[in-house]
């Protein structure tokens, strides 16, 4: 039926391409021939005009204004001559001139009645006319009206290399009417035929969306209008396991509120729990209703956060329901979910071991006593760990008790092997001393006032330690970040306030980032008045867009770790990053390698002409940092 389907497509597709072909062949053969019609009459036009010059400077060689004012017996003459060559087609033969005010007067006329006496003023298209006088050369009008006149050619009179006069042949012609009214039946058949193609185009368009809508209807669970499990079948068949997380989630003590506040109690929390799912998901994450009180949901991997990106997205859905409000009929209910995660569904036999995996995480969660965040381990088969988080109050208390620090990694001239600048890593200090790292807390603080405090803060601490070593350092911010009006505003009063040292201070914005501001371009020019750098981070992840360089003026471009760390044993990725090297080097654009994790990485880095470079091989993170001593010409040369 397919088959069938497809050849039909196919058989109307190209009957539609016939039709238009053969409506453009005959508009094109219209219009072919009104061309060559027109040139033909030109050419005669040309000849004629040419003959009536050679005619009257032979008659009057000199002036032939003044000439023929005087020489009535020659202009009789002239203008008998000129009416011999008036017919069916040069149905008007004359010559003008323009007197001293720029009028057009008659110097010969050859109609054969009705005749233009000499001097006698004629109306015409001044401006076409004048062009004639100021170019010296011939002009064609062409006129619209096909039942009267249908092109006018104009020929100047030139005697001692001025203008004297014009020969006007205006002729007319029937055929391209007749040529038109031959057309047009055929045009209107075809429009027709065009009509009746777009209403079955648009029937067919109405019954493709209708068809959409049923079989998306057949998808959704009536309650909390999510995917239902004929969805999961479905999209379980063209699944690439290794694009998504896998979460499974479960109400906890469901039944508790069933029992309680009834059946429609719970059906009411069901419906608010899929909208919160809703709302802190992205729209490519699939959620599906997997069982009574149990969602299913698929979170598309990111490439930059990997597997901190389903337990942030775990912890916050967590976090919010525990907060939420929910209430029926005036009674608050307290709820919390359960959470199993298995972050790497194509490591299994299967698609649906993986979900299983999940599920087991979320029995092995409720049988821990609920509310909980269970992750499959993969380093440690069949063990699971509870994943602690840090969350939005920490990290405020962490900001009001100023132990929230910076470690600065250094970035290395590969040619001398000195260190010419630090790129800053935020971290948090914990009152045990121990350190938390930003993929335990920045996903819980994202679009807070609290992740504006953090970015001003590590703005401040960056501003700091650039005056003191005056050494370039850079920071992390999104292209959202820069869209962000109140950031925005902490950048340019700290810029502001170390206005002398901003040119130290190179911003890196992540490459896999969508860029959905326009002003975004006014921001970053805005930024380079001050002398700040723009560095590309993790360019070639992924997500690259090459478009990125045409609109936004970019100074430095870091290649990804997931490129650099495979330089010694995979020819793709070398080649991969000698190709973006060579691009960014056309440009200008300062490269930098991340991740140089050993020397035969170095190497690699080394072979690809790429001038700087930083990783653990070169140095760590660290809280301390050195200023190099030729800081000012190595700052020039970047």
């Amino acid at each position: 039926m397919r088959l069938i389907n497809r050849i039909g497509y196919f058989i109307g597709i190209f009957i539609f391409i016939a039709i238009f072909y053969l409506y453009y062949a005959t508009q094109h053969a219209e219009k072919n021939l009104e061309q060559n019609l027109e040139s033909l009459f030109l050419q005669q036009a040309a000849e004629a005009a040419q003959n009536i010059e050679t005619m009257i400077k032979k008659y009057v060689p000199q002036d032939p204004v003044n000439t023929l004012a005087r020489e009535e017996f020659i202009r009789e003459g002239l203008q008998n001559s000129l009416s011999l060559l008036v017919n069916s087609s040069f149905k008007y033969i004359y010559v003008l001139y323009r007197d001293q005010k720029g009028r057009y007067r008659y110097l010969l006329d050859g109609s054969k009645t009705d005749r233009g006496e000499f001097g006698q003023k004629l109306d015409v298209e001044k401006s076409l006319w004048d062009s004639v006088y100021r170019t010296k050369e011939d002009k064609i009008i062409s006129h619209t009206n096909l039942s009267g006149l249908w092109i006018t050619y104009l020929k100047p009179l030139i005697y001692d290399d001025e203008v004297k006069a014009v020969i006007a042949i205006d002729f007319s012609t029937t055929l391209p009417k007749h040529i038109r009214e031959t057309t047009e039946p055929i045009e209107s058949i075809f429009n027709y035929i065009f009509g009746a193609i777009v209403i079955l185009i648009i029937l067919l368009m109405y019954q493709l969306v209708l068809n959409y809508f049923t079989k998306k209807s057949s998808y959704v669970d009536a309650l909390t209008e999510v995917y239902n499990r004929t969805y999961l079948r479905e999209f379980l068949r063209y699944i690439d396991p290794s694009k998504y997380h896998i979460l499974m989630i479960d109400v906890d003590h469901f039944k508790k509120i069933n029992d309680n506040f009834g059946h429609k109690a719970g059906d009411h929390i069901l419906k608010e729990v899929a909208l919160i799912l809703k709302k802190l998901l992205r729209s490519e994450d699939k959620i599906i209703r997997f069982g009574g009180e149990e969602f299913l949901v698929f979170v598309e991997k990111d490439q930059k956060q990997n597997d901190s990106l389903p337990i942030n997205i775990a912890h916050r859905i967590k976090s919010y329901i525990e907060k939420y409000d929910f209430s029926y009929h005036g009674y608050r209910i307290n709820l919390t979910v359960s959470i199993g995660i298995c972050t790497k569904p194509e490591r299994f036999k299967d698609i649906n071991h993986a979900i299983k995996t999940a599920d087991a995480m979320l029995y092995q969660a409720k049988k821990e006593g609920r509310n909980k965040i269970i992750i499959f381990s993969q380093q440690e088969k069949n063990q699971s760990c509870q994943i602690e988080y840090f969350s939005i109050y920490q990290v405020q208390e962490a900001l009001d008790q100023n132990r929230v620090i910076c470690h600065y990694q250094p970035i290395y001239d590969l040619e001398s092997m000195r260190i010419v600048k630090y790129e800053a890593l935020v971290r948090i200090v914990e009152k045990d001393g121990s350190l938390v790292y930003p993929g335990a807390f920045l996903g819980q603080i994202e679009n807070t006032n609290v992740y504006h405090a953090l970015t001003k803060r590590v703005l401040h601490l960056v501003f700091e330690k650039i005056a003191r070593y005056r050494v370039p350092i850079s920071v992390n911010l999104k292209f959202s970040d820069l869209s962000d009006n109140v950031i925005f505003r902490y950048i340019i009063e700290e810029i502001e306030s170390h206005r002398d040292i901003a040119k130290w201070l190179i911003i890196e914005l992540l490459e896999n980032e969508n860029i959905d501001d326009k002003n975004i371009v006014n921001v970053i020019n805005r930024l380079k008045d001050y002398k700040v750098k723009i560095a590309i981070d993790d360019f070639g992840s992924g997500f690259s867009n090459f478009v990125v360089f045409k609109t936004l003026p970019i100074d430095i471009l870091k290649l990804d770790g997931s490129l650099i760390k495979e330089l010694d044993n995979s020819d793709i990725s070398f080649n991969i990053a000698n190709a973006i090297v060579h691009f960014a080097q056309s440009l200008n654009i300062e490269v930098v390698a991340e991740f140089i994790h050993s020397k035969e990485v170095l190497d690699k880095v080394k072979q690809l002409n790429i001038r700087y470079g930083q990783g653990f091989y070169l140095g760590r993170p660290a809280e301390k940092i050195e200023s190099p001593s030729n800081a000012e010409v190595l700052l020039e040369s970047t």
